[in-house]
């Protein structure tokens, strides 16, 4: 999937439309949390929105950022009308519904009306972003926030504010992302693509995980943050070689995950230490992990296809390693080798 290049003039024709109704449900969100009418600036990726925040407020730093920012009071002061009207109804229950509704993970210790979601944004140069999971109150949290907020409601019947649970919907539906401070409000166009794996996890191969109309993009595997430098090519194409300058521990666990260690073995050249039938015990001297890489190399003698898992480094014989593997069942108690 590509990203569009052009919209058409039905699509440009809605812009203004849905600008009009983020504006409108900020004004709305503003004057539910007892605030003036801000300034609305609108932007086309949380990096473009990052820049112009930190033009307004060139000192912004870790120190002030709570102080500065109304994303707490924004979602907390809407929902603070929640009242539990059965007493007997525990905290720990509460924290459980959480747990099971939350779309996407959270932290294992939260309150029920402060809880803080996993950014998977990063570094991004020239821009101190590692600020941005504190400037955003993005699409992931609101929809929680919403989720959440229905089943206490409609559900388990708690009290609140017609009017903030109205204004929390819509500004879920479409304000996408936003960042608020006092004087001005910036909001940020949704992404393109967002692509996960069968985990819920940001994933792609190959391609952006997700994806901004102004060419912001993040890359991710399996829910790690991965440089353009491997992310733009497909596992299938990643070399081994890689793994002899890599420094980052993730990034070579997610290398070694996604070049297998069938291929592995094969490019770094790993040295043989001990064969039985049709295994062999394998290690590889090159400093690829933090500790050494101990392989056993499986060849099916019909089909001559090499796997190859890792075992312990404490393994010296092919026959051990195989028990290893096997939970303790030694080789010669196989009934049938495969």
């Amino acid at each position: 999937m590509s990203l569009i290049e052009k919209l058409t003039p039905e699509q440009e024709a809605l812009i203004p439309v849905y600008r009009e109704k983020a504006v409108e449900v900020v004004k709305a969100t503003y004057t539910a949390i007892g605030k003036q009418q801000p300034e609305i600036i609108f932007c086309e990726s949380p990096y473009a929105g990052l820049k112009i925040i930190f033009k307004k407020l060139p000192n912004l730093n870790f120190n002030n950022i709570n102080i500065l920012s109304l994303n707490n009071n924004v979602c907390d002061y809407i929902i603070a009308d929640l009242t539990n009207k059965d007493r007997e109804f525990s905290y720990q229950k509460n924290t459980e519904i959480l747990r099971q509704l939350s779309i996407v993970d959270v932290k294992p210790n939260f309150n029920p009306r402060e809880y803080v979601l996993e950014d998977k944004f990063q570094n991004q140069p020239k821009i101190n972003i590692n600020l941005g999971d504190r400037l955003w109150l993005n699409l992931q949290n609101l929809a929680n926030r919403c989720c959440n907020v229905d089943f206490y409601v409609s559900v388990l019947n708690y009290s609140y504010s017609k009017k903030r649970w109205e204004t929390l919907q819509s500004l879920s539906r479409f304000c996408g992302w936003i960042s608020p401070f006092e004087k001005f409000c910036i909001v940020c166009d949704r992404p393109l693509h967002l692509r996960f794996d069968n985990e819920n996890r940001l994933h792609a191969e190959g391609e952006p995980a997700i994806e901004f109309t102004d060419g912001y993009s993040l890359y991710s595997y399996h829910g790690v943050i991965l440089p353009e430098k491997y992310a733009k090519i497909p596992p299938q194409q990643w070399q081994a070689t890689w793994l002899l300058t890599e420094e980052n521990a993730e990034l070579r666990r997610v290398l070694i995950q996604g070049i297998g260690y069938a291929r592995i073995c094969q490019e770094l050249q790993a040295i043989e230490l001990d064969t039985w039938q049709e295994y062999t015990l394998l290690k590889i001297d090159a400093d690829v992990d933090e500790e050494p890489i101990y392989l056993l190399k499986m060849t099916c003698p019909s089909t001559s296809f090499i796997h190859a898992l890792r075992v312990s480094p404490n393994m010296s014989s092919a026959r051990e390693a195989i028990r290893w593997i096997n939970w303790g069942v030694d080789s010669e108690e196989f009934g049938v080798q495969t």
